[in-house]
């Protein structure tokens, strides 16, 4: 089954046929759809979210897991799974009912105080990198999120080839060498695996939840820095990186996390001239990714 086919008349019926006590509720889809799992409103209190494709579901299993864990530790909410629905012949991967998180996507607009906002964010992640460190490592169910950097080197090195015609290549691939060397001493935290902007609630100007943690492992929390570079930006950056309690080394590791999204993003627009930028836009990023690859080139030069 492909994304397109999981409709709402779909988990109205998923749901009437695996929780009857919630049939009836009206489902609706979400403002902004995810790529790993598809997501819509069940009534004013729920969520159901389905995954997109095979490679997703080990992420089911992993959040009932762990997240009624995590949850009461953080001070934030993150999404409480409230049942789980088993593959069946209408949809065969299983599927999850959650408790709805109130709050809007983050967008700039939406921030009353960038300092303010990049402080909550990082109060966040502190608290997370301090819960027990316990939990499923790296793998194929967080696509390698907390684990090493060199595991995308070929498709970086081959993307950034590609594109030498628009960016600065050899600055480019200084940038990822050192991001490659910067090694870490530091022993494995709960990582949230895709801190973006399609994953952050604001209410009232502020951080209001956070959303999900598919991508979630225990490994090094270098990949959760990206948002420094796709969406803070000077004083706002600075706070950020002073709070977030990490070793030195993985900002040179997060840089490179940064990169390779934005190469990905980059390649997707010049093959297809729009697509790049609107994807830009879907994932709650403030720059384009031309933009995001100059400002991790200019703060590498600054850091180096």
């Amino acid at each position: 089954m492909q994304k397109a086919d999981i409709t709402a008349d779909l988990v109205e019926g998923l749901v009437a046929s695996r929780f009857p006590q919630w049939a009836g509720l009206p489902v609706t889809p979400v403002e902004v759809d995810g790529w790993d799992n598809t997501t819509f409103r069940l009534g004013h209190s729920m969520s159901v979210r389905l995954p997109s494709a095979d490679r997703y579901v080990a992420q089911v299993e992993k959040e009932h897991r762990w997240l009624p864990i995590l949850a009461p530790r953080l001070p934030l909410p993150i999404p409480v799974p409230l049942g789980r629905g088993e593959p069946s012949p209408a949809f065969p991967r299983p599927w999850s009912v959650y408790r709805w998180i109130d709050g809007d996507l983050l967008t700039v607009d939406r921030v009353a105080d960038m300092k303010t906002f990049a402080s909550d964010l990082a109060r966040f992640l502190a608290v997370l990198y301090g819960c027990e460190p316990v939990g499923p490592p790296p793998g194929p169910h967080s696509f390698s999120r907390g684990g090493p950097l060199r595991t995308w080197d070929d498709q970086t090195r081959e993307t950034l080839e590609s594109l030498r015609h628009v960016i600065d290549a050899q600055a480019t691939l200084d940038v990822w060498e050192a991001a490659l060397d910067a090694q870490s001493d530091a022993p494995p935290v709960w990582v949230h695996g895709d801190v973006t902007g399609t994953n952050l609630l604001v209410g009232e100007g502020r951080l209001a939840g956070v959303l999900d943690f598919g991508c979630c492992a225990v490994g090094d929390p270098a990949c959760d820095l990206t948002i420094a570079w796709t969406f803070f930006s000077g004083e706002s950056r600075g706070l950020f990186k002073a709070l977030v309690p990490v070793e030195a080394s993985a900002w040179a590791r997060g840089r490179g996390w940064a990169l390779w999204k934005a190469l990905l993003h980059l390649a997707a627009d010049q093959a297809k001239p729009g697509q790049g930028q609107r994807f830009d836009r879907r994932v709650g990023w403030r720059l384009s990714a031309r933009d995001v690859v100059a400002e991790v080139i200019d703060d590498h030069c600054h850091w180096a």
